[in-house]
């Protein structure tokens, strides 16, 4: 992953270029005052995982299994 630096004033007015550069998976530092010291840094956000489905409100009383030979068409599960 590349780290772009950039100081405040650069970052204002390059701010498109700086999301396009994060958006391709790279970094954004943030420089501040004549030593260029970085105060902050631009990334893309974590990938989320995936959340398991809950039954609801009852899950901790409800168990739901489905038998091997359980089977439903298309049509039959979709009437309403």
């Amino acid at each position: 992953m590349k780290t772009v630096k950039m100081t405040v004033a650069e970052f204002k007015s390059r701010f498109t270029e700086a999301l396009a550069t994060v958006s391709q998976g790279h970094c954004v530092a943030i420089t501040y005052g004549r030593a260029r010291r970085p105060v902050a840094l631009l990334t893309s956000p974590p990938k989320a995982k995936p959340q398991k489905r809950r039954l609801g409100k009852f899950s901790h009383k409800l168990q739901v299994r489905f038998s091997q030979d359980w089977k439903m068409t298309d049509e039959e599960f979709l009437k309403t």
